[in-house]
């Protein structure tokens, strides 16, 4: 019988119901007068996961801090982004403890974000060929995370609808193998977390000079090979270049304990524990859609 492994990046999560909520104004305040519409979304999400995965275990990956290792290399990671809303503030705490409450396995690693856990436990249980696993993530970065047993679910719409990748339909979409999704990132940059690659390409060209030359090495030994101007492009930008590599890749051996962790992420929906979570933290919506939601089960 195998696992089905469900590893959530909960930011994302808490983040993107936020956003979605509050362009109304609905921020579902609780008796303390605190903001709890992130917390609903994230519960509302994960819940109707369990739902359509039935997983055996789960795990709830986060940030830890605003800065991370990755910042020690290029100062501007992810700087550009504005302070959370007032309104999220008091959130990230209360989805915390709210996680914990329900028995996920909550695993966050200070100096790491959400997705190098994420592929640390990929790495590692993906090692077993009795366990598939399930990423729910917005991020497309965790595509590099593929595997034989490894699918990425990209949130889409709503609680419900998901950008659903396995290896299969990556290397058919995009014509290269997951990992060299970094050689990719590494040319056009990600200007969501503050990053450019190389200025002048983008996802279409280093695509295309990936599966050409597999690899971002691959490229300056043919250099004299592209074109007057990417070769242009590409000597101008080196520096950016070799840092955009490194700032892309997900970092795959987190240093945490694994000597039980198949144990620690198993899991099991008990409804009347779940419902009285959502009493205790005055969720309300949440309590009524889970309890809708498994009825019809």
């Amino acid at each position: 019988m195998s696992n089905k492994i469900l590893l959530v990046d909960g930011m994302a999560l808490l983040f993107r119901h936020f956003y979605a909520s509050s362009i109304h104004k609905n921020y579902m305040l609780n008796s303390e007068g605190t903001p709890t519409n992130g917390v609903q979304g994230f519960v509302r999400h994960i819940f109707s996961a369990i739902y359509q995965i039935n997983p055996t275990h789960v795990a709830v990956c986060w940030d830890m801090g605003a800065t991370t290792f990755r910042n020690e290399t290029f100062n501007d990671y992810k700087g550009h982004r504005p302070e959370p809303p007032e309104a999220l503030k008091p959130q990230f705490n209360l989805v915390h403890q709210v996680s914990e409450a329900l028995q996920f396995e909550n695993i966050g690693v200070k100096n790491y974000e959400a997705d190098d856990i994420i592929g640390t436990l990929t790495k590692y249980l993906s090692h077993s060929e009795t366990n598939e696993i399930y990423i729910i993530t917005g991020d497309k970065d965790l595509l590099q995370c593929l595997g034989e047993r490894v699918k990425v679910c990209l949130i889409k719409k709503g609680f419900t609808e998901y950008n659903v990748y396995n290896k299969e339909r990556f290397e058919n979409e995009y014509g290269i193998v997951p990992h060299q999704l970094i050689d990719v990132k590494a040319f056009m940059g990600d200007t969501a977390d503050g990053y450019y690659g190389v200025k002048g390409i983008g996802e279409r060209t280093a695509i295309k000079l990936i599966r050409q030359y597999h690899s971002v090495d691959g490229v300056l030994q043919h250099l004299d090979e592209l074109t007057p101007r990417q070769q242009s492009m590409i000597t101008r930008d080196m520096d950016h270049l070799k840092i955009s590599y490194f700032l892309a890749t997900i970092h795959t051996d987190v240093p945490f304990t694994f000597s039980n962790i198949e144990n620690q992420l198993r899991y099991t929906f008990n409804s009347m524990h779940v419902l009285d979570v959502c009493e205790k933290y005055e969720l309300n919506v949440s309590k009524n859609y889970i309890n809708k939601l498994f009825k019809s089960k």
